[in-house]
């Protein structure tokens, strides 16, 4: 093969946006990249190493021989060896061999590379993202659709044990997930899925969160084009596609970022800052322009090469405080003597203007478990400028209520009710992710007390509860049927749980409540606004009972939401509401479809004018034990002259608002 030929990808301004930390597409310009040069093909490589001695390119196309393709400094004082070997190829296998400053030998897997073997192999692979795309009426939609305004519920997957094959302990292909997932979420209802960390990472059990690889998405489970291909069969059936990404941490495995070029290059040399005590794992150095260049540059190319929806920031409050999970003495405060990193609060702040400067449509979401103010808010009123924040309190208050055993409920009425005291503080999406069934924790299933019977029903008002209260939604697979087991990586979930009623039930209840609230702008035009939500009774804890109105913009309809949170059914429930006329029953979590007993019911209730709650009228209710039940009232047409309005227009008024039930024709 042919020596290394001079040869560059970056002009002087590439150089001077990579240092100062705004080159935000500098994966176009160092890694590998298919090209010609000269008359000649082979693969220009560019490489930041500023504290290396001699860097080369060892690989399957010179023998992996250190000697063969030395690369060249760049003298400008950038740090970056780049050059171009004719004849190597897509395919080919590479490294980069770094010789430190004090003489120490490293192997190194490319930062920006876009493919990688299939581990426990390491090295990097030639490729590159030729791929047609067909989700262009996907991607307009997004574009008209772009904003909080819209229905967030999220189908949490881990692509590895979603669905297992041959027995149980292979994980699905991305083109054989490409034939199942789409279809199943769709029918589900759910308006988005979010993948656990796709990027390509070592060690499988750590479920993506420690990644070598962050151009990469796992070659696991086939190639880049084969997970394109996926995220294209998902928005082709109308289903988003969020990214779990990482930028808080990565592992030190010896081929990857850590001690890149013989030096802390991607963290800091003092483990105080630059290493993380709970996961064993290295921090990312914020204040370096060359990582922030790199860490943004990633979150955009998941955007650009994957068409991605949206990303989900990992572990938000570790990068904020730097004193997060360390004792006195074990962290350095900032230069104004305080316990917040600055220099993180900087680059979150930067990666969202960017991300919704240069993607206006998509959306970013934090993981952030303490009060750091205005974690949703824009940057310019003094947020960081995420779009979503987790709302974890929310999580851990309900499922501590869900845990009590409801002859004890009453006493802790304050804990299904404190979160509507901060609920509209930030734009929060409610999740019960991942995290609620590993590591001993159980599935969610075992939270309910009761019998088997109880347990579903406690948790379909699970479900009830959380899809009416105000904030979009996150649920991770196999809770929307009752999973039964502790999530494992392993095993995947537990698919013939459907067999048994009971469990089926629970996932058709799941589909309802999504199908539900996308199609009732009272659940999603106000969900992060006070404005979509009002109390009608939140004190009678006496007999655990919560009711509450949901409301969109002055033209929607309003939905009043009961909840029992006792297995006692209650008849004749009085309760306030804002207007009089008939309301429809339009859910119950009692329903038998759903698993329920199918005993109390409401049809329509009509609201008779007699005070209650604070209201000139109240409605007598059935409330079903451990139930959840929706009342529906559109506003009434309003009232035009038969002059004024065409017979064209007259045909496009509002239907009605009673429910149908759709018949099969015969034959």
């Amino acid at each position: 093969m042919s020596k290394v030929i001079e040869h560059s990808l970056l002009t002087d301004f590439d150089v001077s946006l990579f240092r100062a930390g705004k080159h935000f597409r500098i994966y176009n310009k160092l890694g590998s990249h298919i090209t010609e040069v000269e008359g000649q093909s082979g693969v220009y490589f560019g490489v930041w190493a500023p504290n290396a001695r001699n860097v080369s390119v060892i690989g399957s196309f010179n023998g992996w021989n250190p000697q063969a393709h030395p690369l060249a400094p760049r003298h400008d004082g950038s740090g970056i060896w780049e050059g171009f070997i004719p004849g190597a190829k897509k395919g080919d296998l590479y490294k980069y061999r770094i010789v430190s400053y004090e003489g120490r030998r490293l192997e190194k897997t490319d930062p920006y590379g876009r493919f990688f073997e299939i581990p426990p192999n390491t090295a990097t692979v030639i490729w590159d993202n030729a791929y047609e795309w067909k989700d262009d009426v996907w991607m307009e939609r997004r574009r008209k659709n772009a904003g909080l305004q819209q229905p967030f519920s999220v189908y949490e997957v881990h692509l590895g044990s979603w669905m297992k094959k041959s027995g149980g302990f292979e994980s699905l292909t991305y083109r054989e997930l490409a034939e199942k997932l789409p279809a199943y979420v769709r029918e589900m209802g759910f308006t988005h899925v979010e993948f656990l960390p796709v990027m390509e990472h070592p060690y499988f059990p750590s479920w993506g969160y420690q990644i070598t690889g962050y151009f990469a998405p796992s070659s696991r489970f086939g190639t880049p084009q084969d997970y394109m291909h996926l995220v294209d069969a998902l928005h082709q059936a109308g289903v988003g596609v969020i990214l779990d990404w990482v930028p808080s941490h990565f592992p030190t495995d010896a081929h990857g970022l850590a001690d890149f070029d013989g030096t802390h290059l991607y963290d800091h040399a003092d483990p105080r800052k630059g290493f993380h005590p709970d996961w064993k794992s290295a921090i990312f150095n914020y204040g370096r322009y060359e990582v922030r260049s790199f860490l943004i540059s990633n979150a955009l190319y998941w955007m650009d090469a994957y068409h991605t929806d949206g990303l989900r920031v990992d572990a938000v409050a570790s990068m904020l405080y730097l004193d997060y999970s360390r004792k006195e003495g074990e962290w350095l405060p900032n230069h104004l003597g305080g316990k917040e990193n600055l220099e993180a609060i900087g680059f979150l702040k930067e990666f969202n203007e960017t991300v919704y400067s240069e993607y206006p449509d998509t959306m970013t979401i934090a993981e952030e478990s303490t009060a750091w103010p205005g974690v949703s808010k824009p940057t310019f009123d003094g947020g960081l400028g995420f779009g979503q924040k987790w709302m974890m309190g929310w999580m851990h208050d309900t499922l501590k209520y869900f845990l009590t055993d409801p002859l004890f409920r009453s006493h802790n009425h304050n804990a299904i009710t404190f979160s509507i005291v901060y609920a509209f503080s930030e734009h929060f999406m409610l999740p019960l992710s991942h995290d609620e069934v590993v590591h001993g924790k159980g599935p969610l299933i075992d939270r309910m007390p009761g019998d088997h019977w109880q347990r579903l029903a406690n948790l379909r008002l699970l479900f009830g509860y959380m899809w009416m209260h105000p904030g979009s939604k996150l649920l991770f697979m196999g809770g929307e049927f009752g999973q039964t087991t502790e999530w494992s990586i392993e095993k995947g979930i537990q698919w013939s749980l459907l067999d048994k009623p009971g469990h089926r039930g629970v996932q058709l209840w799941v589909q309802q409540l999504n199908k539900f609230y996308t199609a009732h702008p009272a659940l999603y035009r106000k969900q992060f606004s006070h404005e979509g939500f009002e109390w009608i009774d939140l004190q009678d804890y006496k007999n655990s009972v919560l009711v509450f109105l949901r409301k969109g913009d002055k033209t929607d309809e309003q939905l009043i939401v009961a909840l029992n949170f006792t297995p006692v059914p209650r008849e004749g429930y009085h309760v306030g509401a804002p207007a009089g006329g008939v309301w429809t029953e339009v859910l119950n979590s009692d329903a038998a479809e759903w698993g329920g007993s199918g005993k109390y019911e409401n049809g329509k209730a009509k609201a008779e004018k007699a005070p209650r709650h604070g209201r000139d009228y109240s409605l007598a209710l059935t409330l079903p034990p451990l139930g959840c039940v929706v009342l529906l009232q559109k506003p009434a047409p309003r009232k035009t002259s038969a002059k004024a309005v065409p017979a064209a227009e007259k045909a496009a008024e509002p239907a009605s608002p009673k429910p149908k039930t759709a018949k099969k024709k015969a034959g």
